[in-house]
């Protein structure tokens, strides 16, 4: 019991630090992890090997080897060129535009990291922006929603996917016949609600409409050749996630070598892709996962699971709908990423009593997808966009996110939770 208690207490402290941002989450990773094995080792229920083993290499795998591609892809101008190709193809027309650039910011975060492409696209919108004499707002909230909606519908997309995936088994091609689908309505949903949110600032006509069809999107490509062989290594990847079934692959083998034949071909400067990639993102990954494992040594998520079999009289749709929301509020005000850490084992378990958890799975990728666009720290793609706004004379305040992005999260938990409902029988299986 008292294991049970001070490794909860571990836990949930470490949540609470990152959700208030007093030290950095990386550093309360690690000072998580390390404090749990040391009560581990001191009270005999953990040890230096099972938290290696608690550790999920797979979903680091594909972590690592997505981050190399973005990477090596980043300073190509790609991202650039996608904006500006949207920024002039919308002839300066606000509705067209926010259509445009949340649109491609959606398509990019299916397969790419969500941070880094708002990273990317935020400034170059903020430039647009101002070439046309409008205010930036309701794109870079635009583009950080519907991100993260978009990035629910693959794999690849999303870290609590990558999660989900090497828990449960799923396939790329499971992520596309049973989230994309759902995404798509939910996307449809929360594109229409930003429009009408934000109707008063995009009935507005830009001043200087024509300004911006002089731009020319191949000038920010800064290396076409080196984009076009990434790209094309990319494509390769996403080939081989359709076809991990018929070839027995795993996603983190197929990321790795598209990595490995990536820097191949193109022969970068190796350790300017190396300081690209954003290891305290893995380091706190691998973090979290020790500090489950201890949870789940210690007893913490047994007891969970016993807890969830005694309400199990609830029908079983009803409770994926209780777990989506649950996930949603957590995911609201706390990374959604150790939300779904957590709660994974805790599936894990409710399985090896026998219960039907398919469809359970697919309730928490919706949750924790739809959930981080309730707040301005739902998500880091929220976080950063805000940040960059801080740049222009409209700066993005919680207030104004509540507005804006609580909305959209209703909406979209609604929208799945409808569809949910009605696509039951396709979830259980």
């Amino acid at each position: 019991m008292i294991a049970q208690i001070l490794t909860a207490l571990i836990f949930f402290a470490s949540l609470w630090l990152i959700f208030s941002e007093r030290l950095n989450r990386t550093i309360v990773g690690l000072l998580g992890a390390a404090l749990m094995v040391g009560l581990g080792k001191l009270l005999h229920f953990y040890t230096e090997s099972q938290a290696m083993a608690a550790v999920d290499f797979n979903t680091l795998g594909l972590l690592l080897g997505m981050m190399i591609l973005v990477a090596m892809l980043e300073p190509t101008g790609f991202f650039q060129f996608l904006a500006v190709w949207a920024g002039r193809v919308s002839g300066g027309r606000q509705v067209r535009l926010l259509v445009l650039l949340g649109t491609v910011t959606t398509l990019v975060s299916m397969f790419l990291d969500n941070v880094t492409t708002v990273v990317l696209i935020a400034p170059v919108t903020i430039l647009i922006c101002e070439i046309l004499g409008i205010t930036p707002v309701p794109y870079l909230i635009a583009e950080a929603l519907l991100s993260n909606t978009g990035g629910a519908a693959t794999l690849v997309g999303d870290p609590p996917n990558m999660l989900i995936a090497s828990a449960s088994g799923f396939t790329f091609n499971d992520f596309l016949t049973h989230t994309l689908p759902v995404v798509l309505v939910a996307w449809l949903a929360a594109l229409l609600l930003l429009c009408y949110l934000f109707r008063r600032e995009l009935a507005i006509r830009s001043p200087k409409a024509e300004a911006v069809m002089k731009l020319n999107p191949r000038e920010s490509l800064d290396e076409p050749k080196t984009a076009r062989r990434v790209l094309v290594v990319l494509c390769g990847a996403i080939l081989l996630f359709f076809l991990e079934e018929v070839f027995s692959l795993s996603p983190a083998f197929v990321a790795l070598s598209a990595a490995a034949v990536a820097l191949a071909w193109v022969q970068p400067d190796i350790n300017a892709v190396l300081r690209r990639i954003e290891w305290s993102v893995l380091v706190f990954f691998a973090a979290l996962f020790i500090m489950v494992g201890g949870l789940e040594a210690s007893g913490v998520l047994g007891g969970m699971v016993t807890l969830l079999e005694r309400i199990q009289t609830i029908p079983p749709n009803i409770f994926g709908l209780v777990l989506l929301w649950f996930t949603a509020g957590l995911s609201a005000f706390l990374d959604n990423v150790p939300i779904t850490i957590a709660l994974v084992p805790v599936l894990q378990g409710l399985e090896a009593h026998g219960v039907n958890v398919q469809p359970l799975w697919w309730a928490l990728a919706f949750g924790a997808g739809f959930g981080g666009n309730g707040t301005i720290i739902g998500s880091t793609a929220n976080i950063v966009v805000a940040s960059i706004s801080e740049r222009t004379r409209t700066p993005i305040t919680s207030k104004l996110w509540n507005k804006r992005g609580l909305p959209v999260m209703l909406v979209t938990c609604t929208v799945a939770s409808v569809l949910y409902l009605l696509l039951y029988p396709l979830f259980t299986r």
